[in-house]
Formats: C-alpha cells, structure tokens, sequence
C-alpha cells in the first residue's frame, strides 16, 4: 500500500504506512526533526487514506518512539 503524508498541528509532516493490520509507522519527512513511531491504526477504519488529518494527528500523538533495531550480539553463532 502506499504511504499517506500529512502536516501535523504544529506543521510537521509525517509518512503513515502500514505495517500491519495491527501496526502503522509514522515516519518523519520534509525536515521534521521528530524520531519515528509506532502505533496502532484507528479501530473502525484500517485505510489511512480514510481518516481526516485530526484522526491522524491522535494517532500520532498516541504512538510511541520506535526503537533502533538491535544489533545481534556478537557472542551469539
């Protein structure tokens, strides 16, 4: 699916793809110095082409940072 962009509140702009039904990724664009995030997609509608940019930005709001991915430990075969 393709990513959705929009401009939050305070004018940052963000990528939403989805990851999975359960998972969206909010990815930070155009010089928006805010980390990615994780979050869960609004309960009745799982499009995020479908949801006004106010449903969005509760969204966004309610994510969480998303973490680095680990480096495997080098003591591990």
């Amino acid at each position: 699916m393709a990513e959705r962009r929009f401009a939050d509140a305070a004018g940052r702009r963000w990528a939403v793809r989805v990851r999975s039904r359960n998972e969206w990724e909010f990815e930070p664009v155009d010089g928006n110095p805010e980390p990615p995030r994780l979050g869960a997609p609004a309960g009745y509608e799982q499009d995020p082409f479908e949801l006004s940019v106010e449903e969005l930005q509760r969204l966004v709001d309610a994510a969480r940072t998303r973490r680095p991915p680990r480096a495997p430990s080098p003591f591990q075969d």
